[in-house]
């Protein structure tokens, strides 16, 4: 146990890859990340003379796609009339009726627990590794070393053997609001540990996953996000559709959202009720609206111009990322301020990369306000045998954020060259970037 404690989330993450290689996909499907899911694996460590000690852990395998604050909530119900103990690196939200145990009180007792993550801070004799950190988990690509959450429990009232235990079921994870479907658990090779100087090997006496996917459908009735566009060529903007996320109605709902210039603002916004996303009054109504401008046309070379803008009052969003799918990613020559990484879900196509902030300097996207966006350009070499300012080929066929599908205009909407430029006769043509 205490070895296993030491162990980093990259470690675990490793270890577990090369302990089962199955997964089992529901009900959800992302085709930018079609083996993208929550793994969730309980790895019994060790007997007691009523139940079980199991270390838990959450590994998040969906490549852009994080667990934000609040955090994670895992429920299940048990099996048979198991309780918890006591518990590391995690607490139940109620510890239920416990009246007929006397001396000794189980941390929970209830039928259907739901279980969450201790907050930063907790003292040393609490934690586990990979615990603590208020339910957020990083994406893979992201930031692997913190894309697992682990807690331990001890398990009373329940079976003693590989054979007389009896599975939790009825698995449920909110992360932090619904949106994942759990699998049933299922039983799978024990896990392996290496020890520190790696001259022995343990594993586990029983392991057993369950595999969450996550749909958008499931997450949120309207859309969190918009894609507007523009060029250099055209001096159309085209804004995202009207009522994307919603349709501001003063006159039925005044509370709906907020008009920038009112005075005292911030009075107004802390005054506002509810929890629900407050955002600025716009045609659109989204909370994030990503804007996609074709800036500059080189010989060799084209610039583009993102620009991410948070219009949500109640949110900041740390560790943001942008998953855009372009054919020209194929041929990304520089990215300025921020991170990127090449997704390739299918062998062969690299057309879809995965943008994210600099640590320590705009990883952050504060509330909307004027510092509530962050902005990028990225330089991108031609291929002659495809590139094109024609039909809107220079503009994304998809964008993420966070791991949400934004909303595109309509393509007979986009930007258009000149009709008496269908070759970019006389616009500007620089030598060089």
């Amino acid at each position: 146990m205490e070895s296993l404690s030491k162990l980093s989330g990259l470690t675990l993450l490793l270890l577990f890859l090369l302990s089962c290689s199955t997964f089992t996909s529901i009900e959800a499907y992302d085709a930018l990340d079609p083996n993208g899911n929550v793994t969730i694996k309980w790895d019994v460590i060790s007997w007691t003379p009523d139940g079980y000690v199991a270390v838990v852990t959450m590994f998040n395998f969906q490549q852009y796609r994080h667990i934000q604050a609040p955090g994670w909530t895992l429920g299940w119900t048990w099996a048979k009339k198991e309780v918890i103990w006591t518990m590391m690196g995690g607490q139940t939200t109620e510890q239920g009726d416990c009246s007929r145990y006397k001396g000794n009180t189980p941390h929970c007792c209830k039928k259907d627990p739901t279980v969450v993550d201790l907050l930063p801070g907790t003292p040393y004799n609490q934690q586990i590794a990979n615990c603590c950190k208020g339910g957020v988990i990083s994406s893979w690509a992201q930031d692997p070393a913190n894309a697992a959450s682990s807690f331990q429990v001890s398990v009373g009232a329940a079976g003693t053997s590989n054979k007389t235990v009896r599975l939790p079921k009825n698995f449920t994870l909110k992360a932090p609001g619904p949106g994942y479907t759990c699998g049933p658990a299922k039983i799978v090779k024990p896990t392996k540990y290496v020890s520190a100087d790696k001259r022995r090997v343990t594993q586990a006496l029983m392991t057993w996953n369950v595999t969450c996917t996550y749909s958008q459908f499931l997450a949120q009735k309207t859309p969190s996000c918009c894609v507007s566009l523009s060029s250099f060529y055209n001096d159309t903007i085209v804004n995202c559709p009207t009522c994307t996320c919603g349709c501001k109605n003063n006159a039925t709902d005044p509370g709906s959202c907020i008009d920038p210039n009112t005075p005292h603002l911030q009075s107004v916004v802390s005054g506002a009720p509810g929890n629900q996303p407050l955002v600025q009054c716009t045609s659109h109504m989204c909370p994030i609206r990503v804007h996609w401008h074709v800036k500059l046309n080189y010989k060799e070379y084209w610039r583009v111009k993102i620009t991410i803008t948070n219009f949500n009052y109640r949110m900041n969003y740390s560790q943001w990322n942008l998953v855009v799918q372009h054919p020209n990613f194929d041929n990304l020559t520089k990215l300025f301020s921020f991170n990127y990484k090449s997704l390739t879900p299918y062998a062969g196509l690299n057309d879809t990369a995965m943008l994210w902030g600099v640590k320590f300097y705009n990883d952050f996207l504060s509330e909307a306000g004027p510092f509530g966006n962050v902005q990028s350009e990225l330089l991108f070499q031609k291929d002659k045998s495809t590139f094109t300012f024609e039909k809107g080929w220079a503009f994304p066929r998809r964008i993420y954020f966070n791991g949400d599908n934004c909303v595109m205009p309509p393509p007979d909407a986009y930007p258009w060259l000149p009709n008496s430029s269908p070759q970019l006769n006389g616009m500007p043509i620089l030598a060089s970037a």
